[in-house]
């Protein structure tokens, strides 16, 4: 759907904006038998009636379904079916073939250290406006900016937007080796890829989401001279905001482990969080890293489970409260939300009412730049 984009930083960056019941075939009830004068008398116990009872609403209750966590979100219905034998299909080989050469728009590879990211790039050096930085959050990727990169470098600006190493696109470095997920690391491994993308100048940050999300603005407290302005669209940022459950299932032992392979994990994430259903070209690319390998689900167990996501809330909290922050900052807000509640951005502003900009998004929901 479209929405109207408000004005973004006096930027035009504004235009963001039946199984059977399971009884056991042996299982008889318990009688009391009694013998007398060579002949049997049977009566059933109350537990028995109960038993049957029992079995009565089990037989009326819904079928558990296996497959269910592939197929309860309405991208995966229209992609994903399942024949009467699964293991017999390739369901998964024939989606990746048809898959595999999506969701690199305006995308190339650049080594930066030890890693090799990607990014996306649009506009040229020459843009005489600036440069934009988009950052996304878990457990998604930079494709969600796509649209609004081709029209900012339509406006004159030249745009990069990294996948965060261990997500989309980018490497997936194996934890406890070269990179062990913290936020220092994120934030070391950022700046040496600003250095390569050659942005020297203050530019223009643009940050979305969790996690990695807010490893951007965490990184933007601690760099404050190298911003110009600052976007922010929905985000955790007061020490009030909730954590999804995503983020919580995968910090419990094996549960996470499981929860982190889920294939669609990124596209459940998003449809969760807005008032609408991917289509399924879109959805195809956020479940691409996931189905292509477990690196990606591993990246985000180990980045969730390193997460201090306290410590995290009230650096953000606190480093951009009045007094402390004083770059140019929008809050453009989806207030769609089903995360985070439109008090949270309100929340925010309070703190810091002379530097934040708030702009509120009908019909935008957590993801305001794929609600785009």
């Amino acid at each position: 759907m479209a929405w109207a984009a408000p004005p973004l930083l006096s930027l035009p960056l504004n235009h963001l904006p039946p199984s059977s019941p399971l009884i056991s075939k042996s299982h008889t009830p318990s009688c009391l038998i009694t013998t007398r004068r060579s002949s049997l008398r049977v009566t059933a116990s109350a537990s028995d009636q109960d038993q049957t009872k029992n079995k009565e609403t089990e037989q009326d209750s819904p079928a558990f379904n296996p497959f269910g966590f592939v197929t309860d979100n309405p991208s995966s219905r229209t992609a994903i079916q399942l024949p009467d034998t699964p293991a017999d299909d390739g369901n998964v080989g024939q989606m990746l073939n048809r898959i595999e050469d999506k969701g690199r728009d305006y995308g190339k590879y650049i080594r930066s250290g030890e890693h090799v990211w990607f990014v996306r790039e649009t506009g040229s050096a020459e843009s005489q406006r600036g440069t934009i930085v988009f950052l996304h959050g878990a457990p998604t990727q930079s494709y969600s900016y796509r649209n609004v990169m081709s029209q900012m470098s339509e406006l004159g600006f030249r745009c990069f937007a990294p996948d965060w190493l261990g997500f989309g696109f980018s490497d997936k470095p194996q934890p406890g080796y070269d990179f062990d997920y913290t936020e220092k690391e994120f934030h070391d491994e950022f700046d040496r890829l600003l250095d390569v993308l050659g942005v020297t100048s203050p530019f223009y940050l643009v940050v979305q989401g969790f996690l990695v999300g807010s490893y951007g603005l965490t990184w933007a407290i601690k760099n404050p001279s190298r911003l110009q302005k600052l976007a922010i669209l929905n985000s955790p940022l007061t020490v009030s905001s909730p954590l999804p459950g995503l983020f919580k299932q995968l910090r419990f032992p094996l549960i996470g482990e499981f929860t982190c392979q889920n294939a669609i994990m990124a596209e459940r994430f998003i449809e969760a969080g807005s008032a609408y259903a991917l289509k399924l070209e879109k959805a195809d690319v956020y479940r691409l890293p996931y189905l292509s390998s477990s690196g990606p689900g591993f990246a985000i167990l180990e980045a969730a489970r390193k997460a201090d996501f306290r410590s995290i809330l009230s650096q953000i909290a606190s480093g951009f409260a009045s007094g402390r922050w004083d770059v140019p900052t929008l809050v453009a807000w989806g207030i769609s939300d089903k995360y985070l509640p439109q008090s949270v951005a309100e929340e925010f502003k309070k703190a810091n009412p002379t530097v934040v900009n708030l702009k509120l998004i009908e019909g935008a929901g957590h993801m305001p730049q794929e609600d785009w």
